[in-house]
């Protein structure tokens, strides 16, 4: 099981909302569980996503950079 550690608040367009309202219900589960399945399923898919990657190495490579800065 996953120990829930962060709470977010997230504004939902009143469409989008009540679109997740009915695609949790008929799924037979919460909006809370609907949204986890949903950004683990986007984190997934980006993790195979060569070009996000490189973007992601990228920024991570420059902030470091920023970093080494400040601490010198």
């Amino acid at each position: 099981m996953t120990t829930m550690a962060k709470q977010t608040t997230v504004r939902l367009p009143d469409e989008l909302a009540d679109e997740v309202d009915a695609v949790a219900r008929a799924k037979g589960t919460s909006v809370n569980q609907l949204i986890i399945d949903s950004l683990t399923a986007e984190i997934d898919r980006v993790r195979d996503d060569k070009d996000f990657l490189t973007t992601l190495k990228r920024l991570v490579d420059r902030d470091q950079e920023i970093l080494d800065r400040l601490a010198q």
